[in-house]
């Protein structure tokens, strides 16, 4: 990085084995990630990150997180995903809304919408009241917005109950460039959460009281990499300008310049890593 920006920016990574490619344990991969590749924090996350599974494995977080915490210096995030997917039958006691809509039945789908955020609200308050016990101090709540406006909602009041009750920080790192619209009328702070764009969006992430937004461009396969970091850099300048809270665009694959490959290619990570901190004037990766 060639500008006055970039030594302060800071490089996190939220893959399940700190991202070295070591088929190792969390605790080993991750002091890899701290003391060889230089990252700025560690992370955990049960299996798939998905919080209503990790919300009956509590015990197992606290070990592995109090493991991890013991030998590293950086500052650990524990990540999980709201997923509200995994709500539905036969995982959870909820009707698919995606085979309501289907089946015409509107208002019943968005009835149940509406009924998985107390669910969701409650599961990652628990696991993130969990992980503060044993000392994280973070929480990521990853892919946010990934089933539309309603689990954004969820998200933003989950946030504000975290804050009340824990003193961890809180990143929310979105799912999609806009929010989907699969509700339409939800709403939060009296602002309608369908169609948001990152700029709107860390509006409300800022007012919910988290310290971190995570905002994202999604790769159009059908571009090209410089294309797909261009249009991403043109995104998060605003993105940045209108925050107050630091950004860190998700970079992986199939969002904000990455291609849309299970191991990314150095070269193209690299280059969108670079432009988004020295055009994007983003906070951190």
């Amino acid at each position: 990085m060639s500008t006055d920006v970039a030594p302060d920016t800071i490089l996190m990574n939220y893959s399940e084995y700190g991202g070295v490619g070591v088929p190792t344990d969390t605790v080993t991969a991750n002091m890899i990630a701290e003391r060889v590749t230089g990252l700025d924090c560690v992370q955990n996350a049960f299996r798939g990150g998905n919080a209503k599974g990790t919300s009956v494995s509590a015990i197992q977080i606290q070990q592995e997180t109090e493991a991890l915490l013991m030998n590293s210096i950086n500052p650990l995030f524990y990540v999980c995903m709201p997923n509200f997917g995994a709500y539905y039958k036969p995982d959870g006691p909820f009707d698919n809304c995606g085979d309501l809509m289907a089946a015409g039945k509107i208002e019943e789908a968005r009835k149940t919408y509406e009924a998985i955020i107390p669910s969701s609200i409650r599961d990652l308050t628990f696991i993130a009241k969990n992980a503060a016990s044993v000392g994280a101090d973070a929480i990521n709540i990853d892919t946010a917005a990934a089933a539309g406006d309603a689990e954004f909602l969820g998200v933003l009041k989950a946030t504000e109950k975290i804050k009340e009750e824990t003193e961890m920080g809180v990143a929310i790192n979105m799912a999609n460039h806009f929010v989907l619209g699969m509700h339409g009328e939800v709403q939060y702070d009296g602002k309608t959460l369908a169609g948001m764009m990152p700029h709107d969006q860390a509006k409300v992430v800022e007012k919910s009281g988290a310290t971190i937004f995570g905002p994202v461009v999604n790769t159009n396969t059908k571009k090209s990499v410089a294309w797909t970091v261009a249009k991403t850099v043109t995104v998060m300048k605003e993105c940045s300008k209108q925050s107050n809270i630091p950004i860190h665009p998700n970079l992986g694959m199939g969002v904000c310049g990455a291609p849309m490959a299970e191991i990314p290619p150095i070269d193209a990570v690299s280059r969108a890593a670079k432009a988004l901190v020295e055009i994007g004037r983003a906070d951190g990766i």
